[in-house]
């Protein structure tokens, strides 16, 4: 590896620790002179990325469970007009698609009561796209791997690099 190249990965991995300071991140070179990255974001930080995505100021306490392969979320959403709360719950899995995550979300229910699907559309798009900017720490990377495990959310990327563009 010459100077420059070197240089170059300790800005990105000094930028990079800056940024996550709730993540933990490793970094590898592939034999193509890309970086890999293994992200984990925390159930903490997950927790508060799916709120900020569902965008409803009425739920409250919302809980991320993360199970083996999907994150099981429950919450309690204020009526409108009175004291009432309802219990809001979904199946959460993501995957990745052309280098980007994507969420389903799944039996969701308020008051096991099915969820309208046009708010389901809504939520998984927005949850796809807070989740992924939470994990992302390179603009020239791709998602090559989600995964949903007990304690953390881990995500792959690939860090082209002029060598593996082969400039």
């Amino acid at each position: 590896m010459n100077k420059r190249q070197w240089m170059v990965m300790m800005v990105l991995l000094a930028t990079a620790s800056l940024a996550i300071s709730a993540c933990s991140i490793a970094v590898d070179r592939n034999p193509d002179g890309s970086l890999r990255l293994e992200v984990d974001l925390p159930e903490s930080t997950i927790q508060e990325e799916i709120a900020a995505a569902l965008d409803d100021p009425l739920i409250t306490d919302l809980q991320a469970d993360l199970r083996q392969g999907y994150i099981f979320v429950t919450a309690e959403r204020k009526r409108v007009m009175t004291d009432e709360t309802d219990m809001l719950s979904f199946r959460l899995d993501l995957g990745t698609k052309d280098g980007h995550l994507t969420a389903v979300i799944s039996d969701a229910k308020i008051n096991d009561e099915p969820v309208d699907e046009a708010y389901i559309n809504i939520w998984n798009e927005r949850l796809a796209k807070r989740l992924e900017n939470a994990g992302k720490r390179n603009p020239d990377s791709s998602l090559h791997s989600v995964t949903v495990s007990d304690d953390a959310l881990n995500f792959i990327w690939r860090v082209e690099t002029p060598r593996s563009r082969g400039e």
